[in-house]
């Protein structure tokens, strides 16, 4: 999606979860790395609190005015600081979200392959694009923007494919990464680069792009995070690509969020093994808080499959919402995370 401070009595019990072969695999000890036992993540004496039980299956995006977005079976919900909740939008068949900088709602209409936005003020609704090149999207999943408010956003295909379009010259399915500039001209910037773009990030410099390539109905398929530098029109870099984390045959990355570190905190993992596809279980749910350059920082578990997203939020932006399984959980952090430009 506990352990919540860096004293190394605190951190025992999560690195168990974490199983001694995953700590091989990255070649370093988590016992003994000074940045794990000294950094501090998460407030101290903080656990992860579950707000609500349902309505929260993905999203999450934090309005200052008005709380916390989520994206459950019945619609988008609303939840308030303190944990009370309304259906905001029904039937609005939506998966990432997230607050631009003019503060309106971007949403993934996942049901309806479209992306839109929902101005909060006046409630109109603006499809901002159902299709490129005359092809319909796949199933526009998660969304982020930049600070010139380009919106960038992931087309993964999961589940049933024959009603898919997106199909090259070669015949091969396209899940592509786009961008839409602020006149609304729509750019395919990432075709075949990864195998099924989840998650996606710009940094708040606007230099990096952030892709979590999560192929997990597939046996072999990709588990990464993927870091693209950009250029200044939001392009990414020619042979520019780098892995930054590896969950292997596991459950891998999903949504994530920054700090004003420039950490990383991906939601991922899975709790329960799901062969033939995920077969491993040392990357459990949680959040996995990871450096810029993708060293493991610290885990936090949260008892719930799946663990789908998360977002800074509240007065200080010092608390982390979690979307996890239906259910949304919020823990106290100590840096806190970046606020939109324009707001």
């Amino acid at each position: 999606m506990n352990a919540h401070s860096h004293s190394l009595a605190q951190t025992r019990p999560v690195i168990r979860f974490l199983i001694p072969a995953a700590i091989a695999w990255f070649g370093w000890s988590l016992l003994g790395s000074q940045t794990f036992a000294q950094e501090s993540i998460f407030a101290a004496g903080s656990k992860p609190v579950e707000l609500i039980k349902t309505g929260a299956k993905e999203g999450p995006a934090w309005h200052p005015a008005h709380g916390l977005f989520s994206s459950g079976t019945e619609g988008i919900t609303l939840t308030s600081p303190s944990g009370s909740a309304k259906l905001f939008l029904p039937d609005a068949g939506t998966n990432g979200l997230l607050i631009d900088n003019a503060g309106s709602l971007l949403m993934c209409r996942q049901q309806f392959r479209n992306v839109g936005r929902l101005d909060l003020n006046t409630g109109k609704l603006t499809v901002l694009t159902k299709d490129y090149q005359g092809k319909q999207y796949n199933t526009p999943n998660d969304i982020t923007t930049d600070s010139k408010g380009r919106i960038y956003f992931s087309d993964p295909r999961y589940g049933d494919r024959q009603s898919m379009e997106m199909i090259d010259a070669d015949g091969r399915s396209i899940e592509g990464v786009y961008r839409i500039d602020l006149d609304g001209t729509v750019t395919r910037i990432i075709t075949h680069q990864v195998d099924r773009p989840n998650g996606v990030l710009v940094s708040p410099d606007d230099k990096y792009l952030y892709v979590a390539d999560n192929h997990n109905n597939t046996v072999g398929g990709a588990r990464k995070l993927f870091r693209f530098d950009l250029d200044a029109q939001g392009n990414p870099i020619a042979d520019s690509q780098r892995l930054i984390f590896d969950w292997h045959s596991g459950r891998g990355p999903d949504g994530l969020t920054i700090d004003t570190l420039g950490r990383l905190y991906v939601a991922g993992g899975r709790n329960v093994a799901k062969p033939p596809f995920e077969t491993a279980d040392q990357f459990l749910g949680g959040v996995y808080v990871l450096s810029p350059a993708g060293k493991l920082l610290q885990f936090l578990p949260i008892n719930r499959d799946e663990v789908t997203n998360c977002t800074f939020g509240g007065d200080d932006l010092k608390t982390l919402y979690i979307t996890a399984g239906g259910s949304l959980w919020s823990i106290r952090t100590h840096a806190p995370g970046v606020k939109p430009s324009g707001q």
